[in-house]
């Protein structure tokens, strides 16, 4: 049975966070979730951290304004993700007004596959003539497109967020945080954070430089927007620094002050900008970027991020929403060919799952791992085939196994087996021979088992407590939905003893319930099951908001129950 853990909650920091006048219910939210001191959750722009402290960054800075001076052709490449449209977008967007002749290409995953490889230096050599790359998320691991631009002549200068490997790339600059020698205390900036850092000290340069003596400065906090969005789509650690940009993006966006592409995606989601959430951000804007660059070609997501023209950012929009449809009923195709694989082999026996199908796309495996992952709370690895014939693998992994330090480890024991990887600890990329697979599979489930526990695979819910009546309020509610909640930064669920007062089907598959608990009343939702529930449940479940007639009530969102005592 799955188990639900309170968070343990620190009572000294509570106590210091209520002094200082934070409300009870955050102040034990914040608590729970290591934060010490109000100024953890001073989310004033004012308050992040300088630019002078990302390493590179004011070199960088000095390079791009003698780029502008000179009239010289800048090129900035992206990933195919969310994280990478909104870096590149906020770019082409500030650098053009700094004056720079700026153009932007993106790699599709199909064609070129990841990063800045020689094949998209060359490509961009014949289409853009550039003098000068600028990669966004991406670069960190591109030794040989670096190379091949030098031979053609073309500087790069590469912003990234992902963990250097062994060798750098002989790049004119980089700025990245997580590179040897860089002491930025924030590890876990998106690479449109990098990016956003970047263009900051760019501005401060040309400031010195005397470009603002008799015109207006470009106003960057209109760009929050764009950050917010790629730091939360990119699933990164939400620390201090990282909330702080989140917030003051979402605050734009709550005050109608986003790009007309993200406002766009908005309406395309019928989800209400004023009431923006890293929800929103993460599980409905996101993925319709996101839909682009797995099935198609990212540069559809960034031309609606870089358009000023707001009919032509709703046509975007549609097909977007339209690729993102598409998108779930192949990942639902692929769950269920998965899941058929898996009747023959207990996920039970194992401490790692392992899938591949000829027939899977490879722009959703990543997605399918994800689910793989939550379903049966191991590290997943799924692979699909590539054009030329290789395995194109995506993995997700549990807390207790770094995956990337994991493929490292099956690189080094079986040379030759892994063409190429990369990624943070908790999901990762790769590329096998063709026939890879059960030699992978192999290797990998053993160093899964020599890194993880039995008690590493135990399903379990991480819960804050009960909630008292008092607390189960549309206010308490929409003060959670102001919060930044994500990765390393956990949206809150709560547990608690209900009667079940009413239950009824709605959708076929889904319960609209009215709960009772010590003489309140609730209205609740359970997605996916419309089973008859027992008289008495326990259940885990979030706060949130339903619309109703115009007005918003309270719905809890049930996220597991088991019978009551």
């Amino acid at each position: 049975m799955l188990e639900i853990r309170r968070r343990p909650i620190d009572e000294d920091a509570l106590k210091a966070l209520c002094a200082a006048g934070i409300e009870p219910l955050r102040a034990r939210l914040y608590a729970a979730r290591g934060v010490q001191r109000i100024g953890e959750v001073d989310y004033r722009l004012s308050t992040i951290l300088p630019f002078a402290l990302l390493a590179n960054a004011q070199t960088m800075a000095g390079l791009l304004a003698d780029a502008i001076a000179l009239r010289k052709r800048l090129l900035i490449v992206a990933d195919y993700d969310a994280d990478g449209a909104t870096a590149c977008a906020l770019g082409v967007r500030a650098l053009r007004a700094f004056g720079a002749e700026v153009d932007y290409l993106v790699p599709t995953r199909f064609e070129y596959g990841y990063g800045l490889t020689v094949e998209i230096v060359q490509l961009a050599h014949r289409t853009k003539s550039p003098d000068i790359i600028i990669t966004v998320d991406n670069g960190i691991a591109s030794v040989e497109g670096v190379a091949e631009s030098a031979r053609l002549g073309i500087d790069v200068l590469i912003t990234d967020h992902h963990l250097p490997g062994a060798e750098l790339p002989a790049a004119r600059c980089i700025v990245n945080p997580n590179q040897p020698g860089c002491e930025f205390p924030s590890k876990h900036l998106a690479g449109v954070g990098v990016m956003f850092y970047v263009i900051i000290a760019l501005r401060s340069e040309l400031r010195q430089r005397g470009a603002y003596v008799a015109a207006a400065e470009p106003n960057l906090a209109h760009l929050l927007d764009l950050v917010a969005l790629g730091t939360v789509a990119d699933v990164v650690r939400l620390d201090s620094n990282n909330r702080t940009l989140v917030h003051n993006g979402l605050k734009r966006i709550r005050e109608g002050r986003a790009q007309p592409g993200i406002r766009a995606l908005y309406r395309a989601t019928g989800r209400e900008p004023g009431r923006a959430s890293t929800y929103d951000l993460g599980f409905m804007i996101g993925p319709r970027l996101n839909a682009a660059g797995r099935l198609t070609d990212m540069a559809l997501g960034i031309e609606c991020l870089v358009t000023d023209d707001e009919s032509r950012a709703d046509e975007i929009a549609g097909e977007l929403d339209a690729l993102n449809r598409e998108r779930r009923s192949i990942e639902s195709q692929m769950q269920q060919a998965a899941l058929a694989q898996l009747e023959a082999i207990d996920p039970a026996d194992g401490f790692s799952v392992c899938l591949y199908d000829a027939a899977w796309h490879q722009g959703v495996i990543g997605i399918l791992a994800s689910r793989l992952k939550e379903r049966f709370n191991r590290p997943v690895v799924v692979f699909a085939q590539s054009t030329d014939g290789s395995l194109k693998g995506s993995g997700r992994s549990i807390g207790g196994l770094h995956l990337r330090d994991a493929l490292d480890l099956v690189a080094k024991r079986q040379p030759g087996l892994i063409a190429r990887f990369g990624g943070p600890a908790a999901a990762a990329g790769l590329t096998l021979a063709a026939d890879g697979f059960e030699r992978f599979a192999a290797a990998f489930e053993s160093i899964c088992r020599e890194q993880l526990t039995p008690g590493d695979l135990a399903r379990t819910i991480e819960s804050d407590g009960a909630l008292a009546p008092a607390d189960l309020t549309a206010d308490s509610a929409a003060l959670l939905q102001q919060e930044v909640w994500g990765q390393g930064f956990a949206t809150p669920v709560f547990d608690g003893e209900f009667r079940v007062v009413r239950q009824r089907i709605v959708g076929n598959r889904h319960s609209r319930i009215v709960l009772e608990s010590d003489g309140t009343q609730v209205d609740a939702i359970l997605f996916g099951s419309s089973d008859p529930l027992p008289e008495q449940l326990t259940a885990s479940y979030r706060l949130g908001l339903d619309q109703y007639n115009g007005a918003y009530r309270v719905q809890l969102t049930i996220e597991h129950w088991q019978p009551g005592t």
